[in-house]
């Protein structure tokens, strides 16, 4: 944007006096705005995950090294960034979580951290240097597996993402990119500087007990027991909280995109298809002046094209009309509380406005659709009626247009303007020119010079030659009595007036006759305000099945931002099984073992729980931002699972009975399942009550994950430790011992 900016300084240099470039939608203002919501989130969310690390830990030195992980992954994502060409904006950065960076950190030297206050509290006495360097390497190796296969699974929830395609693709690709990025250089300093830095600078003493910590120890054991005693009710209640919260799924409502605030509004305005520039001109400028009057302290400009398209592909008549209004900051707004408010103040001015419709949105939303769906489709919904007959389109489209504006949330409502277009109409007597011995290529060469224009030569000017082209002045092309008194001469020398020799009448043609797939068609359109665009369309179907009958041959596709919608939901029915397969492949070969890799795995439905129930409570519609965040999801919830199960079988393996090291093994890995589900939770907050330009797309994603790591840590310090001491049965040797 910059460079552009620069490139019109020098061209406006050499324009003639008097003429310059104006600038009149920047985009770099909201690619800016962007940017900044996303550095102070990231900033916001890593200040929150070191304090919490420093809360949990307690330990000066143990907090330093494992925040030391946050910017040296940063570090190693901007260069693959770099490296693979991947832009810092909104969705790039979006999903990064400094709480998921640091867990493989937070496992190594928080159990380093309890191991050397073990020894030392075991000897009373202070380490050897040699003493110390061997507990750490053990405490490193010790739960470095389970950690590293932890993040693999998380990346390897995260590889499904690159497989999306289209808008979406575009969209969430580079976020999948940068996250497992970042997750690879987290893994990477996990098992190479974070142990190297426990070596160097973690001398402990004594473990500073988090009186957080304290407290959940003290009320989680006799529940953990508790659990373990009732089984039957810990699991069965556990199934049915899943049952009920699946339930809720289909009450969600959904849409393709969460809206993006661009600070600008787009109006696609309709006149009467019979309008001169000239009139629309001068339309047009009224409108600007009633906008700017009824909202002067929220207007910065309105630009309006008239009858120019954005592409070149996209024809538009004088009559249609881009109005692209940008904003002031919204903290000197009078009349307005937010956008929404504004613009339904201004479709009221629109109304005020005779022979006017208008379509609102937002200039790259605008555009957006446009491209998502192809011709002539500007608004959220575009439904698509296929036929032969242009008349027949026509009634049916008013039709179904009446049908859509009886559904609640409807707004924008038109449809395509199939007639109504002034049309000169010459049908020539053949029986009459005939009769006058005059040649038919004399009729139309005469009527063709008279209306259309004949060239009769060039006009030079320096290196410049135009076309100088001779036909009849407008008022006389434009009234057909004029041009039925042009004569044409007969062979008998007797001017004949084209009156005699041709049928000459005004009438209304079609304005456009758009086609697809080699099929007539006309779109009616629709926006949708105050509810999701899936419930919406949904009723639409319904009422349009019940209350309109098409003949045979016509037929409805359901367009626009919707189809997009479809399309998406329709590539997670493949993206989210593969999901799931590569998920499992990863915990049977952590465990070796069918049986405790479907325990882990249980995670993942219940984290869904959590996300559902996160996503009803704030009234946000199931999105794709919403999906990535449920597939990234998938990774985190099993994560502690993986850690804890891989100690229980350390203890086991020591010669603990399955009841001692499920018992033993949950209280010692408190700490860490709760650092870990807390440091990921609270990196997404900003992201989750963000309200910054851009903090409506980040929004689902962050409350999904916030909301399943909930439900998913209640499973991983409950339920699993319930079924495992179900399933799992003492060997010979546990009972020996």
């Amino acid at each position: 944007v910059e460079r552009v900016k620069d490139r019109m300084v020098s061209i406006n240099k050499s324009l003639p006096a008097g003429t310059k470039l104006v600038g009149f939608l920047d985009r770099g203002e909201l690619i800016g705005r962007t940017l900044s919501t996303v550095i102070k989130n990231l900033t916001e969310g890593a200040l929150l995950v070191i304090a919490i690390l420093f809360l949990f830990l307690l330990q000066l030195r143990a907090g330093l090294i494992v925040s030391s992980a946050i910017p040296l992954a940063m570090l190693f994502t901007i260069i693959g960034m770099r490296y693979f060409g991947v832009s810092a904006n909104l969705m790039s950065l979006g999903a990064i979580d400094f709480g998921l960076i640091v867990d493989g950190a937070v496992i190594i030297v928080e159990n380093c951290v309890r191991r050397l206050a073990e020894l030392r509290h075991t000897l009373g006495r202070e380490l050897t240097e040699d003493e110390r360097l061997e507990e750490i390497f053990e405490g490193s190796v010790e739960v470095r597996q389970a950690s590293q296969f932890g993040e693999l699974i998380i990346i390897a929830a995260y590889l499904p993402i690159l497989s999306l395609v289209g808008i979406e693709g575009k969209m969430f690709k580079p976020m999948g990119m940068t996250v497992i990025m970042a997750l690879i250089g987290a893994m990477i300093l996990s098992f190479t500087l974070i142990p190297a830095l426990c070596a160097y600078f973690l001398k402990i003493k004594f473990e500073k007990e988090s009186p957080i910590v304290k407290v959940a120890a003290r009320g989680y054991e006799p529940s953990l027991r508790w659990s373990l005693n009732h089984r039957w009710p810990v699991v069965g209640s556990a199934l049915l909280f899943f049952a009920l919260c699946s339930s809720l799924f289909g009450r969600l409502g959904s849409e393709f995109l969460p809206v993006l605030n661009e600070g600008a509004i787009a109006i696609g305005a309709g006149y009467p298809p019979s309008m001169s520039i000239e009139t629309a001109v001068e339309r047009s400028t009224a409108l600007e002046k009633a906008l700017m009057k009824a909202y002067p302290d929220e207007i910065a400009d309105v630009v309006t094209r008239i009858g120019r398209a954005e592409i070149a592909t996209d024809p538009m008549l004088p009559s249609q009309h881009d109005i692209l209004i940008t904003l002031k900051p919204q903290e000197g707004w009078t009349k307005a509380h937010d956008q929404a408010d504004l613009v339904k103040g201004m479709s009221e001015v629109l109304e005020t406005m005779p022979g006017v419709g208008g379509a609102f949105s937002q200039p790259i939303q605008f555009r957006m659709n446009e491209l998502i769906e192809g011709l002539g489709i500007r608004a959220e919904l575009g439904i698509k009626l296929y036929g032969d007959d242009l008349e027949v389109l026509a009634k049916k489209g008013a039709e179904v247009a009446r049908v859509v504006r009886t559904v609640p949330g409807n707004a924008d409502v038109s449809f395509e303007t199939t007639e109504g277009l002034p049309v000169l109409n010459i049908i020539l007597d053949r029986a009459a020119i005939a009769r006058y011995g005059i040649n038919i290529g004399d009729v139309q060469d005469t009527i063709q010079m008279a209306v259309g224009g004949v060239e009769t030569g060039q006009v030079i000017q320096g290196n410049r030659r135009f076309d100088m082209t001779v036909r009849l002045a407008q008022n006389y092309r434009n009234d057909p009595e004029a041009i039925g008194r042009i004569t044409v001469e007969a062979p008998t020398g007797a001017n004949v007036p084209l009156a005699q020799l041709a049928k000459i009448e005004s009438t209304e043609g079609p304005v456009q006759i758009s086609r697809e797939n080699g099929q007539r068609r006309i779109v009616i359109q629709a926006n949708v305000r105050g509810r999701d665009l899936g419930s919406f369309v949904e009723e639409i179907k319904k009422k349009v099945d019940a209350e309109v009958k098409f003949p045979a041959g016509y037929y409805l596709e359901y367009g626009g931002t919707y189809e997009k919608l479809q399309s998406g939901r329709a590539r997670l029915m493949i993206v989210v099984p593969i999901t799931f397969g590569l998920i499992f492949l990863l915990l049977f070969t952590t465990f070796g073992s069918m049986k405790q890799a479907l325990l882990v795995f249980t995670g993942i439905p219940f984290g869904i729980t959590g996300g559902i129930l996160a996503l009803m409570g704030r009234g946000i519609p199931f999105s794709m931002s919403a999906a990535v965040g449920f597939i990234a999801l998938f990774g985190v919830a099993v994560l502690n699972g993986v850690v804890l199960v891989t100690f229980i079988n350390q203890l086991r393996e020591q010669g603990k009975t399955v009841r001692e090291a499920v018992e033993l093994g949950c209280s010692q890995r408190l700490r860490p399942v709760l650092m870990t589900a807390a440091d990921a939770s609270i990196g997404f907050l900003p992201m989750a009550l963000g309200h910054g330009a851009g903090a409506e797309v980040q929004k689902p994603l962050a409350t999904v994950v916030i909301g399943g790591l909930f439900t998913s840590t209640l499973l991983t310090l409950y339920v699993l430790p319930t079924i495992y001491n179900w399933l799992e049965k003492d060997t010979e040797r546990e009972v020996e011992v």
